[in-house]
């Protein structure tokens, strides 16, 4: 099974490895790996807010890396063909074509897949919103203009493919070797090895200060595992946020009449599905919610009269107060004055959230409000 899976991830093609499976067995499974031009799901992390965590986890000592306010994408290269597929896997080539010129003349190399993040920059250097990025990569027409107002930063963080081999099984540390050659050290995430927590503290207020949103920390000897999430990786950001998805809302009333306001929101179970976690009105302004309104609807799956059913797929970042526990909820957890702090475009329900990150975040909190308390 999990070389089924391994082989669907690669091919992204569920008859061609069911014919591979008939006709070549196990051998002709282990003969497939990651191939140019078929994106692959980008490998995840976790949520966590203690280094010292991080650093016992990474066997005293992790590779930080800035975590940019910006979209993820994968950059695929043979020879002159350069294609580029966002974190949702949708083609965005076209929306990008400085990034496009970057991949065929500023980087070595036949061949590749690569892992990044873009940023949209103002004139300061700061990055701008991330609704200004999402603007970019959706349109289609007068892209010159577009990337003349919203010029992009290209971050390079990882090497999938080089040359005609893949390299998701190598350690991290071998992967940013390559990487670095390929680039000539150009383009590259900025980064520190550290095994110091002073250290490492210092350059999450480095990262926070430039205008980005935190630090990832990498194991040293992780390899790249496409499509899941592991303690391998953890994000670390000083405001307290989860991603959620959408699974109903509820009918405004007085100024928000004609109006869906009122979001359920929900995180993955771990097992396919999602669990509640609480509802928002709060975060949006009245033409997101005329937007949101006319979306959910398009999305509807079954309507009582004041709440509609929708299909889960609008994801939401959603900070809060503090998480609950609640027998109302069938997770187990409330969000404490939740609020969405932005519509993650580039996020599927896939990489949303998942409950046992949230009763990770639940119990860290607690104990760190216990100390205080004491």
């Amino acid at each position: 099974m999990k070389l089924i899976r391994r082989a669907a991830l690669f091919l992204s093609d569920l008859a061609e490895v069911a014919s591979i499976a008939v006709t070549e067995g196990v051998e002709g499974l282990q003969r497939v790996n990651i191939k140019l031009f078929v994106p692959l799901l980008p490998m995840l992390s976790e949520l966590s807010q203690d280094f010292d965590e991080i650093l016992k986890t990474h066997a005293g000592k992790t590779a930080l890396e800035f975590k940019y306010d910006g979209a993820r994408i994968q950059i695929h290269r043979d020879g002159e063909m350069v294609r580029i597929w966002s974190r949702r896997l949708s083609e965005v080539t076209q929306s990008l074509p400085e990034i496009t010129e970057i991949a065929r003349k500023d980087l070595q190399g036949d061949s590749f897949i690569l892992d990044a993040e873009v940023v949209a920059m103002g004139k300061d250097g700061r990055p701008f919103p991330f609704q200004e990025l999402m603007r970019r990569f959706k349109r289609i027409h007068g892209i010159e203009s577009a990337a003349s107002e919203i010029p992009l930063s290209l971050h390079l963080f990882d090497c999938l493919f080089l040359d005609g081999r893949s390299l998701i099984d190598e350690p991290y540390e071998e992967r940013w070797l390559r990487l670095s050659t390929i680039s000539r050290g150009k383009y590259l995430a900025r980064r520190k090895v550290t095994g110091d927590k002073a250290e490492a503290e210092a350059f999450l207020n480095e990262a926070i200060a430039a205008g980005h949103e935190g630090l990832m920390a990498k194991a040293l000897n992780s390899s790249y595992m496409p499509g899941n999430r592991a303690k391998l990786w953890f994000k670390i950001k000083p405001a307290e946020s989860v991603d959620c998805v959408i699974i109903a809302a509820d009918r405004g009333s007085g100024r928000r009449r004609g109006w869906l306001s009122n979001y359920h929101l929900a995180v993955a179970d771990g097992g396919g599905g999602f669990v509640p976690v609480g509802k928002t009105f709060k975060g949006l302004t009245d033409k997101e919610f005329i937007e949101m309104t006319a979306r959910l609807k398009e999305l509807q799956l079954a309507d009582d009269g004041y709440t509609i059913t929708v299909k889960p797929e609008v994801v939401v970042e959603v900070a809060y107060n503090e998480i609950q526990a609640s027998p109302q909820y069938s997770s187990g957890f409330a969000l404490r004055f939740a609020r969405i702090t932005r519509i993650r475009e580039d996020k599927s329900p896939e990489q949303i959230t998942a409950l046992a990150e949230l009763q990770a975040l639940f119990e860290r909190q607690f104990i760190s409000k216990s100390r205080r308390e004491s």
